[in-house]
């Protein structure tokens, strides 16, 4: 039987701003979005069996109409008809619910894979507006590289590159929710808003010490008075010679910037001897497409 193995990059902000709630319930926001080196490997195969088979290395996660992935392989077996079976295996290796779009990364694989096994004949732009329906950050997930996501996130404009760096990724022991931080931050004031033009102007001239210094994301205020340990992650990046270190997404994962992977593995030691963080990986910005 035929198969296609992918791999499912995670995502990380280099700058997050919501600039207000619109009347559908979703906000508008302004994000520049990076995709890294750390990936949950997805194999695709046809089946004789027919349905969506779904399976995964880790126990608890869910292989129903509940997990995004099955709901992307459903979506086009429905639109197009597909007769034969298919068979979903996800390797986990991106932390879950993690502010890393780990969820929506296995959908977009996943509908790239089926497009190519299946012989859908969609375009990427065709596959990205399908992911929007599976969920705000999918398309994006389609398109990886550096990019400003704007709108809800579906808003896709391409930037120049970050340039090549070590990327130090670390991963409390707790969830927090996406959907409790966004309602939490309406009730906020005097919110700091990140300069997401500095970071674009810092990757126009090619300079990771601009983009750095214009780094910020606004859902920090939300996150971290709740949940401290993310600022004390945050302060041993920056201690251990992290150019920048700040919160991906909703959190609660926090990452740094390193120039030097010697520097980022000496910390990653530390952050696990602390008890920290238990899931801390040390890897690399990535600019290829799927």
């Amino acid at each position: 039987m035929r198969q296609i193995d992918l791999k499912a990059l995670a995502k990380i902000n280099l700058g997050l701003d919501v600039l207000g709630k619109r009347a559908d319930g979703y906000h508008d926001v302004k994000m520049v979005m990076q995709s890294i080196y750390l990936y949950d490997n997805i194999r695709i195969e046809e089946s004789n069996f027919p349905g969506i088979q779904l399976s995964s290395n880790l126990s608890y996660l869910p292989t129903d109409q509940r997990n995004i992935a099955y709901k992307a392989a459903e979506m086009l077996v429905k639109e197009f008809e597909i007769k034969e079976g298919v068979k979903i295996h996800l390797k986990k290796r991106i932390p879950v619910a993690a502010g890393l779009a780990g969820g929506s990364s296995n959908a977009a694989a996943v509908l790239f894979g089926m497009n190519i096994l299946f012989k859908l004949g969609l375009s990427k732009l065709e596959l990205m507006e399908r992911g929007l329906k599976l969920g705000a950050d999918v398309p994006y997930c389609i398109m990886r590289g550096t990019a400003l996501a704007e709108g809800i996130g579906e808003k896709l404009t391409p930037l120049p590159s970050l340039p090549r760096c070590v990327v130090l990724v670390a991963k409390p022991g707790f969830s927090v929710s996406t959907k409790a931080v966004y309602e939490a931050l309406g009730t906020l004031k005097d919110l700091n808003h990140p300069d997401i033009d500095g970071i674009i102007s810092g990757l126009e001239k090619g300079s990771i010490e601009e983009v750095v210094n214009a780094m910020g994301n606004v859902l920090e205020a939300v996150t971290i008075p709740k949940h401290p340990k993310i600022n004390d992650i945050k302060k041993l990046m920056i201690e251990n010679g992290a150019l920048g270190a700040m919160m991906s997404g909703s959190g609660p994962t926090v990452f740094g910037v390193f120039k030097y992977k010697a520097t980022a593995s000496i910390t990653k030691e530390q952050i696990i001897k602390k008890k920290l963080a238990k899931q801390v990986y040390v890897t690399t910005t990535q600019h290829t497409s799927m």
